[in-house]
Protein backbone atom coordinates (compact mmCIF):
# COMPACT_ATOMS: atom_id res chain seq x y z
CA UNK A 1 0.00 0.00 0.00
CA UNK A 2 1.37 3.40 -0.45
CA UNK A 3 1.44 5.43 2.56
CA UNK A 4 3.90 7.74 4.39
CA UNK A 5 6.93 5.37 3.53
CA UNK A 6 6.46 5.88 0.12
CA UNK A 7 6.43 9.55 -0.88
CA UNK A 8 8.19 9.25 -3.67
CA UNK A 9 6.26 7.00 -6.19
CA UNK A 10 6.74 8.44 -9.66
CA UNK A 11 9.08 11.00 -8.53
CA UNK A 12 6.55 13.13 -7.01
CA UNK A 13 8.30 15.12 -4.26
CA UNK A 14 7.76 15.05 -0.67
CA UNK A 15 6.50 19.03 -0.99
CA UNK A 16 4.22 18.48 -3.61
CA UNK A 17 2.42 15.80 -1.70
CA UNK A 18 2.33 17.57 1.24
CA UNK A 19 1.22 20.08 -0.21
CA UNK A 20 -1.60 17.83 -1.85
CA UNK A 21 -2.79 16.91 1.84
CA UNK A 22 -2.25 20.81 2.83
CA UNK A 23 -4.85 21.24 -0.07
CA UNK A 24 -7.16 18.87 0.71
CA UNK A 25 -7.71 20.24 4.40
CA UNK A 26 -8.48 23.50 2.64
CA UNK A 27 -10.91 22.32 0.32
CA UNK A 28 -12.93 20.05 3.63
CA UNK A 29 -12.63 24.09 5.95
CA UNK A 30 -13.98 25.82 2.01
CA UNK A 31 -16.61 22.88 1.91
CA UNK A 32 -17.90 23.59 6.02
CA UNK A 33 -17.86 27.53 5.61
CA UNK A 34 -20.12 27.22 2.29
CA UNK A 35 -22.62 24.71 4.08
CA UNK A 36 -22.54 27.41 6.74
CA UNK A 37 -23.44 29.92 4.75
CA UNK A 38 -25.82 27.92 2.44
CA UNK A 39 -27.82 25.17 4.38
CA UNK A 40 -30.95 27.16 4.66
CA UNK A 41 -31.13 27.60 0.85
CA UNK A 42 -32.20 24.03 0.84
CA UNK A 43 -35.52 23.52 1.24
CA UNK A 44 -37.94 20.20 1.76
CA UNK A 45 -38.76 17.27 0.17
CA UNK A 46 -41.58 14.74 0.39
CA UNK A 47 -40.15 12.81 3.16
CA UNK A 48 -38.70 15.77 5.70
CA UNK A 49 -41.85 15.89 7.92
CA UNK A 50 -42.12 12.49 8.14
CA UNK A 51 -38.66 11.51 8.94
CA UNK A 52 -38.41 14.88 11.71
CA UNK A 53 -41.50 13.24 12.80
CA UNK A 54 -40.00 9.99 13.65
CA UNK A 55 -37.31 11.28 15.00
CA UNK A 56 -39.08 12.69 18.16
CA UNK A 57 -41.10 9.36 18.18
CA UNK A 58 -37.26 7.32 18.75
CA UNK A 59 -36.17 10.20 21.10
CA UNK A 60 -39.39 9.27 23.23
CA UNK A 61 -38.80 5.75 22.68
CA UNK A 62 -35.34 6.14 24.88
CA UNK A 63 -36.38 8.35 26.73
CA UNK A 64 -39.58 6.77 28.08
CA UNK A 65 -37.24 3.66 28.36
CA UNK A 66 -38.69 1.84 25.40
CA UNK A 67 -42.39 2.06 27.21
CA UNK A 68 -43.56 4.55 24.25
CA UNK A 69 -43.09 2.11 21.30
CA UNK A 70 -45.07 4.29 18.38
CA UNK A 71 -41.81 4.46 16.88
CA UNK A 72 -42.36 0.70 16.17
CA UNK A 73 -45.21 1.13 14.07
CA UNK A 74 -44.81 4.68 12.62
CA UNK A 75 -45.45 4.36 8.64
CA UNK A 76 -43.13 2.08 7.29
CA UNK A 77 -39.86 3.97 8.72
CA UNK A 78 -39.32 1.64 11.33
CA UNK A 79 -37.77 -0.51 8.88
CA UNK A 80 -35.11 2.10 8.32
CA UNK A 81 -32.44 3.51 11.16
CA UNK A 82 -33.58 6.44 12.35
CA UNK A 83 -29.68 7.81 13.66
CA UNK A 84 -30.13 11.24 11.11
CA UNK A 85 -33.17 12.06 12.44
CA UNK A 86 -33.09 11.39 15.94
CA UNK A 87 -29.21 13.46 15.53
CA UNK A 88 -31.20 15.96 13.88
CA UNK A 89 -34.22 16.60 16.61
CA UNK A 90 -31.08 16.52 19.57
CA UNK A 91 -29.47 19.53 17.94
CA UNK A 92 -32.53 21.49 16.82
CA UNK A 93 -32.72 21.63 20.83
CA UNK A 94 -29.50 23.21 21.14
CA UNK A 95 -29.07 25.69 18.07
CA UNK A 96 -31.06 28.67 17.38
CA UNK A 97 -32.93 27.49 14.01
CA UNK A 98 -36.04 25.89 13.31
CA UNK A 99 -36.11 21.89 12.96
CA UNK A 100 -36.03 22.04 9.04
CA UNK A 101 -33.29 24.41 9.17
CA UNK A 102 -31.04 22.28 11.48
CA UNK A 103 -32.11 18.96 9.63
CA UNK A 104 -30.03 21.31 6.87
CA UNK A 105 -27.41 21.70 8.69
CA UNK A 106 -26.92 18.41 10.57
CA UNK A 107 -27.35 16.89 7.09
CA UNK A 108 -24.06 18.86 6.22
CA UNK A 109 -22.35 18.33 8.76
CA UNK A 110 -23.10 14.28 7.89
CA UNK A 111 -22.27 15.21 4.46
CA UNK A 112 -18.18 16.39 5.51
CA UNK A 113 -17.68 13.10 7.56
CA UNK A 114 -18.52 11.26 4.20
CA UNK A 115 -16.40 13.50 2.32
CA UNK A 116 -13.44 13.65 5.36
CA UNK A 117 -13.67 9.39 4.45
CA UNK A 118 -13.16 9.62 1.23
CA UNK A 119 -10.10 11.76 1.23
CA UNK A 120 -8.50 8.91 3.40
CA UNK A 121 -9.56 6.59 1.34
CA UNK A 122 -8.06 7.60 -1.49
CA UNK A 123 -4.81 8.85 -0.06
CA UNK A 124 -4.43 5.09 1.33
CA UNK A 125 -4.84 3.20 -2.21
CA UNK A 126 -2.84 6.21 -4.48
CA UNK A 127 -1.19 8.44 -1.66
CA UNK A 128 -2.10 12.51 -1.22
CA UNK A 129 -2.75 13.54 -4.51
CA UNK A 130 -4.89 10.48 -5.12
CA UNK A 131 -6.34 11.55 -1.72
CA UNK A 132 -6.89 15.08 -2.62
CA UNK A 133 -8.54 14.81 -5.99
CA UNK A 134 -10.90 12.13 -4.76
CA UNK A 135 -12.37 14.48 -2.40
CA UNK A 136 -12.27 17.19 -5.25
CA UNK A 137 -14.36 14.45 -7.29
CA UNK A 138 -17.08 13.90 -4.87
CA UNK A 139 -17.14 17.65 -3.81
CA UNK A 140 -17.97 18.89 -7.35
CA UNK A 141 -20.71 15.27 -7.46
CA UNK A 142 -24.16 16.29 -7.95
CA UNK A 143 -25.53 13.18 -6.78
CA UNK A 144 -23.22 13.33 -3.12
CA UNK A 145 -23.06 17.01 -2.22
CA UNK A 146 -26.66 18.40 -3.72
CA UNK A 147 -27.87 15.08 -1.93
CA UNK A 148 -26.35 15.83 1.33
CA UNK A 149 -28.17 19.24 2.58
CA UNK A 150 -31.56 17.63 2.45
CA UNK A 151 -31.82 13.50 1.92
CA UNK A 152 -32.56 11.78 4.92
CA UNK A 153 -32.16 8.21 4.37
CA UNK A 154 -29.59 7.82 1.21
CA UNK A 155 -26.85 9.92 2.03
CA UNK A 156 -26.21 8.97 5.92
CA UNK A 157 -26.47 6.00 4.31
CA UNK A 158 -23.68 6.95 1.86
CA UNK A 159 -21.67 8.29 4.43
CA UNK A 160 -21.73 5.53 6.69
CA UNK A 161 -20.84 3.18 3.57
CA UNK A 162 -17.72 5.04 3.20
CA UNK A 163 -16.61 5.03 6.95
CA UNK A 164 -17.39 1.19 6.29
CA UNK A 165 -14.75 0.85 3.12
CA UNK A 166 -12.30 2.99 4.86
CA UNK A 167 -12.47 0.61 7.96
CA UNK A 168 -12.22 -2.18 5.29
CA UNK A 169 -9.25 -0.79 3.53
CA UNK A 170 -7.37 0.03 6.66
CA UNK A 171 -8.09 -3.72 7.77
CA UNK A 172 -6.54 -5.27 4.35
CA UNK A 173 -3.87 -2.76 4.40
CA UNK A 174 -2.94 -3.98 8.10
CA UNK A 175 -3.66 -7.91 7.16
CA UNK A 176 -3.48 -9.99 8.66
CA UNK A 177 -3.60 -8.01 12.17
CA UNK A 178 -5.57 -5.03 12.09
CA UNK A 179 -5.06 -2.61 14.74
CA UNK A 180 -7.74 -1.39 17.81
CA UNK A 181 -8.49 1.59 15.84
CA UNK A 182 -9.15 -0.06 12.70
CA UNK A 183 -11.17 -2.28 14.17
CA UNK A 184 -13.49 0.20 15.84
CA UNK A 185 -14.03 2.04 13.09
CA UNK A 186 -14.69 -1.45 11.74
CA UNK A 187 -17.74 -1.27 14.30
CA UNK A 188 -18.96 1.71 14.24
CA UNK A 189 -18.58 1.98 10.04
CA UNK A 190 -20.83 -1.34 9.70
CA UNK A 191 -23.35 -0.35 12.87
CA UNK A 192 -24.34 2.65 11.20
CA UNK A 193 -24.38 1.42 8.13
CA UNK A 194 -26.63 -1.37 9.24
CA UNK A 195 -28.84 0.69 11.34
CA UNK A 196 -29.33 3.06 8.24
CA UNK A 197 -30.32 0.54 5.40
CA UNK A 198 -30.41 -2.88 5.85
CA UNK A 199 -29.19 -3.03 1.99
CA UNK A 200 -25.79 -2.08 3.70
CA UNK A 201 -25.04 -5.77 4.00
CA UNK A 202 -24.19 -5.81 0.26
CA UNK A 203 -20.84 -4.77 1.98
CA UNK A 204 -19.93 -8.25 2.88
CA UNK A 205 -20.01 -9.29 -0.61
CA UNK A 206 -17.26 -6.78 -0.97
CA UNK A 207 -14.84 -7.73 1.86
CA UNK A 208 -15.66 -11.05 0.17
CA UNK A 209 -14.17 -10.51 -3.04
CA UNK A 210 -11.51 -8.97 -1.11
CA UNK A 211 -10.60 -11.97 1.46
CA UNK A 212 -11.06 -14.40 -1.61
CA UNK A 213 -7.99 -12.74 -3.39
CA UNK A 214 -5.99 -12.14 -0.64
CA UNK A 215 -6.34 -16.38 -0.12
CA UNK A 216 -6.00 -17.56 -2.89
CA UNK A 217 -2.46 -15.04 -3.10
CA UNK A 218 -1.13 -16.17 0.24
CA UNK A 219 -2.15 -19.83 -0.44
CA UNK A 220 0.35 -19.40 -3.48
CA UNK A 221 2.88 -18.28 -1.55
CA UNK A 222 2.94 -19.69 1.62
CA UNK A 223 0.52 -22.76 1.14
CA UNK A 224 -3.26 -23.17 2.29
CA UNK A 225 -2.82 -24.32 5.92
CA UNK A 226 -1.03 -20.77 6.71
CA UNK A 227 -3.12 -18.59 4.39
CA UNK A 228 -6.54 -20.27 6.46
CA UNK A 229 -4.64 -19.94 9.57
CA UNK A 230 -4.11 -16.16 8.59
CA UNK A 231 -7.14 -15.31 7.48
CA UNK A 232 -8.90 -16.78 11.01
CA UNK A 233 -6.69 -14.30 12.65
CA UNK A 234 -7.69 -11.57 10.90
CA UNK A 235 -11.73 -12.39 11.18
CA UNK A 236 -10.80 -13.22 15.08
CA UNK A 237 -9.15 -9.25 15.46
CA UNK A 238 -12.41 -7.83 13.75
CA UNK A 239 -14.48 -9.76 16.43
CA UNK A 240 -14.74 -6.66 18.84
CA UNK A 241 -15.71 -4.62 15.94
CA UNK A 242 -19.15 -6.72 15.05
CA UNK A 243 -20.21 -6.54 19.02
CA UNK A 244 -19.35 -2.78 18.69
CA UNK A 245 -21.03 -2.48 15.28
CA UNK A 246 -24.30 -4.30 17.22
CA UNK A 247 -24.06 -1.64 20.11
CA UNK A 248 -24.38 1.17 17.49
CA UNK A 249 -26.64 -0.87 14.88
CA UNK A 250 -29.15 -1.00 18.75
CA UNK A 251 -28.54 2.88 19.19
CA UNK A 252 -29.42 4.29 15.62
CA UNK A 253 -31.84 1.62 14.46
CA UNK A 254 -33.64 0.11 17.71
CA UNK A 255 -36.19 -1.82 15.92
CA UNK A 256 -33.52 -3.69 14.47
CA UNK A 257 -32.60 -5.51 17.98
CA UNK A 258 -35.57 -5.57 19.66
CA UNK A 259 -36.55 -9.00 17.90
CA UNK A 260 -33.27 -11.20 16.03
CA UNK A 261 -35.26 -11.38 13.35
CA UNK A 262 -36.17 -7.90 12.52
CA UNK A 263 -33.06 -7.11 10.11
CA UNK A 264 -34.51 -10.20 8.04
CA UNK A 265 -37.88 -8.94 7.97
CA UNK A 266 -36.72 -5.67 7.08
CA UNK A 267 -34.36 -7.48 4.16
CA UNK A 268 -38.03 -9.08 3.17
CA UNK A 269 -40.06 -5.91 3.09
CA UNK A 270 -37.41 -4.14 0.97
CA UNK A 271 -37.16 -7.02 -1.51
CA UNK A 272 -40.23 -6.20 -3.25
CA UNK A 273 -41.73 -2.91 -4.23
CA UNK A 274 -44.23 -1.73 -1.16
CA UNK A 275 -45.74 1.05 -2.63
CA UNK A 276 -48.67 1.39 -5.32
CA UNK A 277 -46.70 1.93 -8.69
CA UNK A 278 -46.57 5.58 -10.22
CA UNK A 279 -44.93 7.09 -13.24
CA UNK A 280 -42.02 8.69 -14.02
CA UNK A 281 -39.93 10.40 -16.93
CA UNK A 282 -37.34 8.59 -18.09
CA UNK A 283 -35.31 9.29 -21.83
CA UNK A 284 -38.62 11.14 -23.30
CA UNK A 285 -41.31 8.42 -21.75
CA UNK A 286 -43.59 7.90 -19.10
CA UNK A 287 -42.74 4.52 -17.57
CA UNK A 288 -43.76 2.93 -14.64
CA UNK A 289 -41.48 2.15 -11.99
CA UNK A 290 -41.50 -0.90 -12.06
CA UNK A 291 -40.78 -1.38 -15.02
CA UNK A 292 -37.66 0.69 -15.87
CA UNK A 293 -35.39 -0.43 -18.36
CA UNK A 294 -32.27 -1.94 -17.07
CA UNK A 295 -30.40 0.83 -18.76
CA UNK A 296 -32.08 3.14 -16.02
CA UNK A 297 -29.05 3.31 -13.23
CA UNK A 298 -25.86 3.09 -15.86
CA UNK A 299 -27.69 5.99 -18.43
CA UNK A 300 -28.39 8.33 -15.76
CA UNK A 301 -25.06 7.76 -14.45
CA UNK A 302 -23.31 8.99 -17.47
CA UNK A 303 -25.98 11.85 -17.81
CA UNK A 304 -25.75 13.39 -14.59
CA UNK A 305 -21.76 12.89 -13.14
CA UNK A 306 -19.85 15.66 -14.47
CA UNK A 307 -17.47 14.68 -17.10
CA UNK A 308 -13.99 14.68 -14.78
CA UNK A 309 -16.40 12.42 -12.38
CA UNK A 310 -16.63 9.83 -15.58
CA UNK A 311 -13.70 10.03 -16.97
CA UNK A 312 -11.31 9.63 -14.42
CA UNK A 313 -13.46 6.91 -12.32
CA UNK A 314 -14.09 4.65 -14.98
CA UNK A 315 -10.37 5.06 -15.80
CA UNK A 316 -9.66 4.02 -12.03
CA UNK A 317 -11.80 1.14 -12.15
CA UNK A 318 -10.13 -0.44 -15.12
CA UNK A 319 -6.75 0.30 -13.89
CA UNK A 320 -7.61 -1.10 -9.88
CA UNK A 321 -8.35 -4.28 -11.98
CA UNK A 322 -5.06 -4.05 -13.94
CA UNK A 323 -3.42 -3.54 -10.84
CA UNK A 324 -5.24 -5.95 -8.96
CA UNK A 325 -4.13 -9.10 -11.26
CA UNK A 326 -0.48 -8.51 -10.85
CA UNK A 327 1.08 -10.93 -8.72
CA UNK A 328 4.20 -8.91 -8.17
CA UNK A 329 2.40 -6.40 -5.98
CA UNK A 330 1.61 -7.09 -2.27
CA UNK A 331 -1.73 -8.74 -1.98
CA UNK A 332 -2.76 -6.57 0.74
CA UNK A 333 -2.63 -3.56 -1.43
CA UNK A 334 -4.34 -5.78 -4.80
CA UNK A 335 -7.49 -6.66 -1.97
CA UNK A 336 -7.60 -2.80 -1.19
CA UNK A 337 -8.35 -1.78 -4.71
CA UNK A 338 -10.53 -4.46 -5.42
CA UNK A 339 -12.44 -4.20 -2.64
CA UNK A 340 -13.21 -0.47 -4.12
CA UNK A 341 -14.01 -1.83 -8.04
CA UNK A 342 -16.65 -4.32 -6.50
CA UNK A 343 -18.15 -1.77 -3.75
CA UNK A 344 -18.25 0.97 -6.64
CA UNK A 345 -19.43 -1.45 -9.31
CA UNK A 346 -21.58 -4.18 -7.90
CA UNK A 347 -24.93 -2.53 -6.28
CA UNK A 348 -25.06 -1.00 -10.52
CA UNK A 349 -24.58 -4.34 -11.43
CA UNK A 350 -26.92 -6.45 -9.45
CA UNK A 351 -29.91 -3.52 -10.60
CA UNK A 352 -28.77 -4.09 -14.28
CA UNK A 353 -29.54 -7.72 -13.35
CA UNK A 354 -32.16 -8.02 -11.16
CA UNK A 355 -34.41 -4.85 -12.27
CA UNK A 356 -36.10 -3.68 -9.72
CA UNK A 357 -38.56 -1.29 -9.01
CA UNK A 358 -36.79 2.22 -10.22
CA UNK A 359 -37.32 5.65 -9.45
CA UNK A 360 -36.44 9.30 -8.34
CA UNK A 361 -33.25 9.05 -10.38
CA UNK A 362 -29.73 7.44 -8.67
CA UNK A 363 -30.46 8.78 -5.28
CA UNK A 364 -30.38 5.04 -3.93
CA UNK A 365 -26.99 5.10 -5.74
CA UNK A 366 -25.34 8.00 -3.54
CA UNK A 367 -23.33 5.40 -1.82
CA UNK A 368 -21.09 4.11 -4.73
CA UNK A 369 -19.70 7.85 -5.33
CA UNK A 370 -17.49 7.65 -2.54
CA UNK A 371 -15.76 4.40 -4.15
CA UNK A 372 -15.85 5.78 -7.22
CA UNK A 373 -14.32 9.13 -6.56
CA UNK A 374 -11.37 7.18 -4.58
CA UNK A 375 -10.87 5.20 -7.90
CA UNK A 376 -10.67 8.09 -9.76
CA UNK A 377 -8.35 9.71 -7.20
CA UNK A 378 -6.61 6.47 -7.83
CA UNK A 379 -6.83 7.05 -11.56
CA UNK A 380 -5.50 10.29 -11.60
CA UNK A 381 -2.26 10.04 -9.39
CA UNK A 382 -1.25 6.80 -11.86
CA UNK A 383 -1.49 9.62 -14.87
CA UNK A 384 0.12 12.24 -12.60
CA UNK A 385 3.00 9.99 -12.14
CA UNK A 386 3.32 8.85 -15.77
CA UNK A 387 3.04 12.91 -16.77
CA UNK A 388 6.00 13.21 -14.60
CA UNK A 389 8.64 10.88 -16.76
CA UNK A 390 7.54 12.85 -19.64
CA UNK A 391 8.51 16.60 -18.76
CA UNK A 392 7.30 19.43 -16.52
CA UNK A 393 4.55 21.00 -18.73
CA UNK A 394 3.27 17.35 -19.61
CA UNK A 395 2.20 17.57 -15.51
CA UNK A 396 1.73 21.60 -16.10
CA UNK A 397 -1.02 20.56 -18.87
CA UNK A 398 -2.42 17.48 -17.23
CA UNK A 399 -3.42 19.93 -14.35
CA UNK A 400 -5.15 22.07 -16.25
CA UNK A 401 -7.14 19.98 -17.22
CA UNK A 402 -8.05 18.46 -14.23
CA UNK A 403 -8.72 21.62 -12.90
CA UNK A 404 -10.87 22.82 -15.44
CA UNK A 405 -12.87 19.69 -15.51
CA UNK A 406 -13.53 19.90 -11.83
CA UNK A 407 -14.19 23.71 -12.45
CA UNK A 408 -17.36 23.22 -14.51
CA UNK A 409 -19.48 21.31 -12.23
CA UNK A 410 -18.60 24.25 -9.41
CA UNK A 411 -19.97 26.87 -12.11
CA UNK A 412 -23.10 24.64 -12.78
CA UNK A 413 -23.46 24.38 -9.00
CA UNK A 414 -23.72 27.96 -8.48
CA UNK A 415 -26.06 28.46 -11.87
CA UNK A 416 -28.14 25.63 -10.32
CA UNK A 417 -27.79 26.75 -6.64
CA UNK A 418 -29.55 25.07 -3.96
CA UNK A 419 -30.81 22.57 -6.52
CA UNK A 420 -27.69 21.27 -7.69
CA UNK A 421 -29.04 17.30 -7.18
CA UNK A 422 -30.98 18.17 -10.69
CA UNK A 423 -27.66 18.62 -12.26
CA UNK A 424 -26.99 17.04 -15.95
CA UNK A 425 -24.21 17.23 -17.77
CA UNK A 426 -23.26 18.17 -21.17
CA UNK A 427 -23.12 14.98 -23.03
CA UNK A 428 -27.35 15.33 -21.66
CA UNK A 429 -27.39 19.08 -22.51
CA UNK A 430 -27.39 20.35 -19.42
CA UNK A 431 -30.45 20.79 -17.46
CA UNK A 432 -32.26 22.57 -20.31
CA UNK A 433 -31.20 19.38 -22.49
CA UNK A 434 -32.63 16.72 -20.10
CA UNK A 435 -36.26 18.78 -19.88
CA UNK A 436 -38.98 16.92 -20.80
CA UNK A 437 -36.48 13.95 -20.84
CA UNK A 438 -35.91 12.94 -17.52
CA UNK A 439 -36.78 14.23 -13.42
CA UNK A 440 -35.00 16.99 -12.03
CA UNK A 441 -36.57 18.17 -9.27
CA UNK A 442 -38.52 15.22 -7.87
CA UNK A 443 -37.82 15.93 -4.50
CA UNK A 444 -40.02 19.66 -4.52
CA UNK A 445 -36.95 21.65 -3.06
CA UNK A 446 -38.05 24.66 -5.27
CA UNK A 447 -41.34 24.94 -3.08
CA UNK A 448 -39.08 26.68 -0.66
CA UNK A 449 -38.48 29.38 -3.19
CA UNK A 450 -41.69 29.33 -4.91
CA UNK A 451 -43.84 29.96 -1.73
CA UNK A 452 -41.62 32.53 -0.30
CA UNK A 453 -41.77 34.50 -3.76
CA UNK A 454 -45.48 34.18 -3.63
CA UNK A 455 -45.66 35.68 -0.53
CA UNK A 456 -43.78 38.75 -0.81
CA UNK A 457 -45.53 38.67 -4.05
CA UNK A 458 -48.74 39.67 -2.06
CA UNK A 459 -47.59 41.07 0.47
CA UNK A 460 -46.34 44.20 -2.48
CA UNK A 461 -49.96 43.82 -3.51
CA UNK A 462 -51.16 44.56 0.26
CA UNK A 463 -53.55 41.59 -0.43
CA UNK A 464 -54.47 39.28 2.90
CA UNK A 465 -56.31 36.56 3.43
CA UNK A 466 -59.74 36.57 3.43
CA UNK A 467 -61.69 37.46 6.14
CA UNK A 468 -62.36 34.38 8.20
CA UNK A 469 -60.18 32.02 6.91
CA UNK A 470 -56.44 31.32 5.45
CA UNK A 471 -56.10 31.76 1.60
CA UNK A 472 -56.55 27.97 -0.01
CA UNK A 473 -54.11 26.75 -2.40
CA UNK A 474 -54.10 23.89 -4.69
CA UNK A 475 -50.47 22.11 -4.25
CA UNK A 476 -49.45 19.44 -6.93
CA UNK A 477 -46.43 18.09 -5.09
CA UNK A 478 -45.08 17.45 -1.40
CA UNK A 479 -48.00 19.35 0.91
CA UNK A 480 -45.50 19.16 4.04
CA UNK A 481 -42.70 21.59 2.28
CA UNK A 482 -45.14 23.72 0.80
CA UNK A 483 -46.84 24.54 4.05
CA UNK A 484 -43.96 24.85 5.93
CA UNK A 485 -42.97 27.72 2.79
CA UNK A 486 -46.24 29.08 2.89
CA UNK A 487 -47.18 29.08 6.89
CA UNK A 488 -50.61 29.45 8.16
CA UNK A 489 -51.67 31.83 5.95
CA UNK A 490 -52.31 28.90 3.77
CA UNK A 491 -54.24 25.88 3.55
CA UNK A 492 -52.96 23.94 0.77
CA UNK A 493 -55.01 21.31 -1.09
CA UNK A 494 -55.51 19.02 -3.40
CA UNK A 495 -58.73 20.17 -4.93
CA UNK A 496 -58.10 23.51 -6.94
CA UNK A 497 -61.94 23.94 -6.84
CA UNK A 498 -62.39 27.01 -4.79
CA UNK A 499 -58.88 26.84 -4.15
CA UNK A 500 -57.38 31.08 -4.50
CA UNK A 501 -53.90 29.69 -5.32
CA UNK A 502 -51.72 26.91 -7.26
CA UNK A 503 -48.33 25.78 -6.69
CA UNK A 504 -47.09 23.56 -9.10
CA UNK A 505 -43.56 22.15 -9.53
CA UNK A 506 -42.20 21.89 -13.05
CA UNK A 507 -42.18 17.78 -12.97
CA UNK A 508 -44.12 16.26 -16.14
CA UNK A 509 -47.23 15.37 -13.86
CA UNK A 510 -47.96 18.96 -13.00
CA UNK A 511 -50.36 20.77 -15.23
CA UNK A 512 -49.37 24.03 -16.62
CA UNK A 513 -52.58 26.18 -16.17
CA UNK A 514 -54.31 29.04 -18.03
CA UNK A 515 -53.80 31.76 -15.03
CA UNK A 516 -51.90 34.87 -14.21
CA UNK A 517 -47.99 33.67 -12.89
CA UNK A 518 -47.47 35.31 -9.52
CA UNK A 519 -44.18 33.93 -8.96
CA UNK A 520 -41.41 31.26 -10.72
CA UNK A 521 -38.16 29.68 -9.86
CA UNK A 522 -36.23 29.33 -13.26
CA UNK A 523 -32.70 27.98 -13.69
CA UNK A 524 -31.26 27.89 -17.17
CA UNK A 525 -34.68 28.23 -18.79
CA UNK A 526 -36.43 25.74 -16.91
CA UNK A 527 -39.10 26.25 -15.11
CA UNK A 528 -39.06 24.39 -11.58
CA UNK A 529 -42.20 25.81 -9.52
CA UNK A 530 -44.86 28.08 -10.36
CA UNK A 531 -47.62 29.68 -8.43
CA UNK A 532 -50.97 31.17 -9.98
CA UNK A 533 -53.71 33.22 -8.91
CA UNK A 534 -56.06 30.99 -10.05
CA UNK A 535 -59.00 32.87 -8.00
CA UNK A 536 -62.36 33.42 -10.50
CA UNK A 537 -61.18 30.60 -12.42
CA UNK A 538 -62.32 26.41 -13.43
CA UNK A 539 -59.04 24.51 -13.44
CA UNK A 540 -60.75 20.64 -13.97
CA UNK A 541 -57.10 19.11 -12.28
CA UNK A 542 -53.70 19.91 -11.41
CA UNK A 543 -52.46 16.65 -12.47
CA UNK A 544 -51.50 15.54 -16.57
CA UNK A 545 -51.19 12.18 -15.37
CA UNK A 546 -52.95 10.22 -12.08
CA UNK A 547 -50.20 10.54 -9.73
CA UNK A 548 -50.83 6.39 -8.79
CA UNK A 549 -51.92 3.87 -11.70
Amino acid sequence: MRDENDLRRGGAPRAELAAADRLAIAVLLAVAVIAAVTFDDYGLGWDDYTHAQYGDLLIALFGSAFADKRAFSFVNLYMYGGGFDMLAALVAKVLPFDLFETRRLVGAAVGLVGLLATWRIGRRIGGPLAGLIALCLLVTCPLYYGQMFMNPKDAPFAVAMALLLLALVRAFEEYPRPTPATTALFGIGLGLTFGTRIIGGMAALYAAAASALILVAQARDIGLSAAARQFGRFCLALVPGLVLAYVIMGLVWPWGVVAPLNPLRALDYFSVFFEKPWKEMFDGALVSVPDMPRSYVPTLFALEMPEIFLGLTLTGAVMACVAAIRRDAPANRRAALILLVVAAALPIVLTVVTRPAMYNGIRHFIFVTPPLAALGGFAAAVIFDRLRDLSRKAVVAGAAIVGVGLLLPVIEFVRLHPYQYTHFNHIAGGVAGANHRYMRDYWGLSFEQAGEALREKLAERGETPPAGRPWRIAVCGPHPPASVALGPEFKPTWNPKGADFALMLGEFYCAKLDAPVLAEVEREGVVYARAYDIRGRNIASLFTVPPVQ
